[in-house]
This record gives structure tokens, sequence and C-alpha cells, in this order.
């Protein structure tokens, strides 16, 4: 199963293999999600709440977005669909950093 930080800094999947933004995961790592969203790093604010299954967390990056954005999303589902979030993580057994 790939990590939670792995899979918050991914760009992409191929199979059960994902690509890593490794100088976004050093840069940004220790951030949490609305740390992130601040920053306007929405993807891995997203990804990093969704990947501790976390709704408040998801939550706040939605109000953040909403603050931030000029197109408001009503809901956490909505945010998730934007910015393609996986249905399931447990597969992913590889990791490729770029």
């Amino acid at each position: 199963m790939i990590s939670r930080l792995d899979f918050m800094f991914s760009v992409g999947f191929e199979g059960n293999s994902a690509l890593v933004d490794a100088s976004a995961k050093r840069a940004n790592g220790r951030l949490a999600p609305r740390e992130l969203a601040g920053k306007g790093l929405f993807k891995a604010a997203v990804f990093g709440a969704y990947y501790d299954e976390d709704e408040r967390e998801l939550e706040e990056v939605l109000a953040v977005y909403n603050s931030k954005g000029e197109v408001r999303l009503n809901s956490v589902d909505a945010l998730k669909r934007t910015f393609g979030v996986l249905e399931s993580f447990d597969d992913i057994n590889r990791v490729m950093y770029v």
C-alpha cells in the first residue's frame, strides 16, 4: 500500500504504480491538509485528508477552496471529484519519483 505522503504528492497513476512529485513532497510534507490548502496546494490537501478519512479536515479544505477559488463547490464529494481522488489506494504498491 502507498504511504500517506506519497499518496498526497502523487501526480498520476498507472495500474498499480504512482508517480510522486519528490520535490513537492520534500518541501511540503510536514504540513497539515488545511495548511496545504492555505498555500493553494489543494490536491495534496484533499488527498491527505482523504487518506486519513478525516471528514472534518475535508470540510475545512473545502471552505478554504471556496474562499479562494473562482468556482464554488457545494460538497466534499464535489471537491474529491474535482481533484480526482481514487476510491481505493490499497492496490498501489509501486512508487516512482519524478
